[in-house]
């Protein structure tokens, strides 16, 4: 099973306040009683630190925790929370914690009316929206390509997720008209990923018939989890560092939106043909 430092993080954070508000305390007299600082016990919470073993153990006598497999398993998270993940090596070209949140999903949803989804783009493509920035030296585009290249290497993995894209067509056209022979390869990728036999991959065009779309804030990713410890996120990319939304309520409604734009979409043949159009005409 594929596991990933950065969901172990999000999800020993959530143990943290259950247990807590399970004992009945508020973080403030949680801290009080472990006479620690201000803030300690919300970033732990907030899972934008990683608790020491020793912390740990303190909060669990604090809350009441004695069972010996649960003491156990909440170390083994804060274990787990601490490890690096291989994208750590490009913190330098990765501006947030997205790749962590992406190598554990069972499914990814996503939706892209301006670029191809970074796992289905070539190196060349890679490249080229990379350089587009206007603001990254060549050495940093190779870091991104590198990057982006072995983020692919989750769909060819033993237990890959459910990877599910719909691409509005606006992506392809503007692509042909930028440069003729890297949106060959590209679309041709595209076709080979959508009917490779036995994949989990289900690649949707999202054509100019179809006319306006639902998701008219734009891109978004949904990552969903088996664990049901770990909830959905949606995952929504801007300039510097992506937004993440997590509140139930909230990913509903992005599902829905992209139950919307898959449901107009193109069924997988026809997003082959309508492809297959595109780099022959």
């Amino acid at each position: 099973m594929r596991q990933s430092p950065t969901v172990r993080k999000r999800r020993l954070a959530a143990e943290l306040r259950r247990m807590r508000e399970a004992a009945g305390y508020t973080v403030d007299q949680a801290r009080k009683d472990l006479r620690w600082s201000t803030g300690r016990l919300n970033k732990m919470e907030a899972g934008s630190s990683r608790p020491d073993p020793s912390a740990l153990k303190d909060l669990m006598n604090l809350y009441g925790v004695t069972s010996p497999e649960r003491r156990e398993a909440i170390l083994a998270l804060g274990r787990q929370s601490k490890e690096r993940g291989w994208w750590d090596t490009y913190s330098d070209v990765l501006p947030d914690s997205y790749i962590g949140f992406e190598a554990e999903a069972s499914a990814i949803s996503t939706f892209q009316p301006t670029v191809i989804p970074g796992l289905l783009q070539t190196a060349d493509y890679a490249a080229m929206s990379a350089r587009i920035a206007l603001t990254r030296t060549d050495a940093q585009v190779d870091r991104i390509v590198s990057a982006r290249l072995e983020r692919q290497q989750l769909l060819d993995s033993d237990d890959p997720p459910e990877f599910h894209a719909v691409i509005s067509e606006d992506v392809l056209v503007r692509l042909w008209h930028t440069n003729t022979s890297l949106a060959q390869q590209q679309v041709e990728h595209l076709i080979t990923m959508a009917e490779a036999p036995n994949n989990t991959v289900t690649i949707q065009i999202h054509p100019h018939t179809a006319g306006m779309y639902a998701a008219t804030f734009g891109a978004m990713v949904i990552l969903d989890y088996t664990n049901e410890l770990d909830p959905s996120i949606v995952y929504l990319e801007t300039r510097s560092e992506g937004l993440y939304v997590e509140e139930p309520t909230h990913v509903a409604a992005y599902r829905q939106a992209f139950d919307h734009v898959s449901m107009d979409a193109l069924s997988k043949a026809g997003s082959i043909e309508l492809m297959e159009k595109i780099i022959n005409k």
